[in-house]
């Protein structure tokens, strides 16, 4: 049996695919605002202040293994739902609430450590959406284009930890967008190409992030979104980024004249 917390994307879809197929039992702690997996009859719409509840239901499933997929956004503190153990864990949680979402999803690993519950990374059950070095498309990136990537990641890694940036758009040798808690969607759909600059996406995990349960992700729609915006490439870290709609987006990637590498 095995625990699943999941937000949004499509990438929780895939991870309840693979574990029906191979007839693994799970059950769900839907973490989302909008009660996306009501519909599932495994699924438990769940505060992610109610530790108690949370705990109980693990104990009860006889559980102690749990994973993270999807994206958790961060809740209000102020509508945050609490029971007495999340009153319990109360002074950490605002504590985590300061640093940002990630902090948050930290502070809830080191919880369920604490109750000898291991949590594996999101990928476990499908390795296959995470991507090697290569380059994927037609298109390659050219000299001066992996100059651009080889410094837009050298300023990625210098960004704080606890920041929202998981991605960023380099050109002419300068950060020309960031991406904010609003995530890559919103910094593409408001970026401002300049006048004759070959722009870059770089999508990244944030540093220090914990790649058991963030794992940046990119589908079809980010690669609409990159041709919209006229971007030249994106760039991916290897084995850190789940890719959806690979086929799809390969194939869009090459008749927009978009490359993708992994690095």
């Amino acid at each position: 049996m095995i625990g699943l917390f999941l937000g949004t994307t499509d990438f929780p879809k895939l991870i309840i695919n693979n574990l029906t197929k191979k007839n693994i039992k799970y059950f769900i702690i839907d973490l989302t605002n909008n009660n996306r997996f009501i519909k599932n009859n495994n699924s438990y719409h769940i505060s992610i202040g109610q530790f108690g509840k949370i705990l109980n239901l693990i104990k009860e499933k006889k559980c102690n293994k749990v994973l993270f997929a999807g994206k958790i956004d961060k809740p209000r503190l102020s509508t945050l739902k609490l029971d007495f153990k999340g009153l319990f864990y109360m002074s950490r949680i605002i504590a985590a609430f300061k640093l940002g979402d990630a902090a948050i999803l930290r502070e809830l690993i080191k919880i369920l450590a604490e109750h000898k519950i291991k949590v594996i990374r999101s990928n476990f059950f499908n390795p296959e959406l995470t991507l090697k070095r290569s380059d994927l498309t037609i298109l390659k990136p050219n000299n001066n284009d992996l100059i651009q990537i080889k410094k837009g990641i050298m300023l990625l890694n210098k960004l704080n930890a606890h920041n929202h940036v998981q991605g960023l758009i380099v050109s002419n040798n300068n950060v020309v967008a960031k991406e904010s808690a609003k995530g890559t969607k919103k910094m593409l759909l408001s970026f401002k190409k300049l006048k004759n600059s070959e722009a870059i996406l770089i999508k990244f995990p944030k540093k220090k992030q914990d790649l058991r349960v963030d794992l940046p992700t990119i589908g079809i729609d980010t690669l609409k979104d990159c041709s919209k915006a006229d971007i030249k490439g994106i760039v991916l870290k290897s084995k850190q980024n789940i890719f959806l709609d690979r086929k799809k987006c390969i194939n869009f990637a090459n008749k927009n004249k978009i490359f993708i590498t992994i690095k």
